[in-house]
């Protein structure tokens, strides 16, 4: 068996999605459910979710009964949320996406601080996002020395992440969450990088709109 925390990316991706359904079930009342169903809810296989938890923890399922839906959701709140402590989070944009993207981290339970936002344009500094007043990318240094932020959000365009991804990751910046169009996991693979393209998920939909008949 695996220990927590030495997952493959697959079953780390899977991870939110169990999250989310098992919190429904919760809020239901439901409080045990088989792989079978599981898997029925989840579009996968009942084997797919065992092997899946199998993964993460002390699973265990009970013959004609099934997983606790609250030890599971305790098991999968540890994994991704941690302790409890919220990542600090610096915001890089805060343009229209930069904006959304604040209110989402500021207002959803899902273990990150936004503690700074930052840009170049004189006329965004100084006002306010999500509570945070943005800051000059010049203020950059200053205040990762000062505060330690571990997490870096992009939104900004792929020749601005270019400029901007080295410093940051002098700066001791451990993950990013990034709606750029320059993957960063290329230069830098050593550090943690969740790529958001919005472009891409939209062509995905087209292609299967325009073929799921052929």
């Amino acid at each position: 068996m695996n220990t927590p925390g030495k997952a493959s990316l697959p079953v780390i991706k899977r991870l939110p999605k169990y999250y989310r359904f098992l919190r429904t079930l919760k809020n239901d009342g439901i409080t045990s459910i088989s792989s079978r169903e599981l898997a029925a809810q989840m579009g996968t296989t009942a084997s797919q979710v065992r092997q899946d938890f199998n993964c993460i923890g002390d699973v265990n399922g009970r013959q004609g009964i099934g997983y606790s839906v609250e030890n599971l959701l305790s098991i999968l709140e540890n994994l991704l949320f941690g302790n409890g402590d919220r990542l600090p989070t610096i915001l890089i944009g805060c343009g229209r996406l930069g904006k959304a993207v604040s209110r989402f981290i500021t207002t959803d339970t899902n273990g990150y601080k936004l503690i700074a936002a930052f840009d170049v344009a004189e006329n965004e500094v100084g006002k306010e996002i999500s509570g945070i007043r943005i800051r000059h990318i010049d203020e950059l240094e200053a205040f990762c020395e000062e505060n330690k932020p571990k997490v870096a959000v992009l939104c900004v365009p792929r020749d601005g992440a270019q400029q901007v991804s080295g410093r940051l990751v002098d700066l001791g910046i451990e993950g990013f969450w990034n709606f750029s169009h320059y993957d960063l996991s290329v230069p830098y693979p050593d550090v943690v990088v969740e790529n958001v393209h919005l472009g891409d998920s939209l062509m995905s939909l087209g292609y299967r709109l325009r073929n799921h008949d052929e």
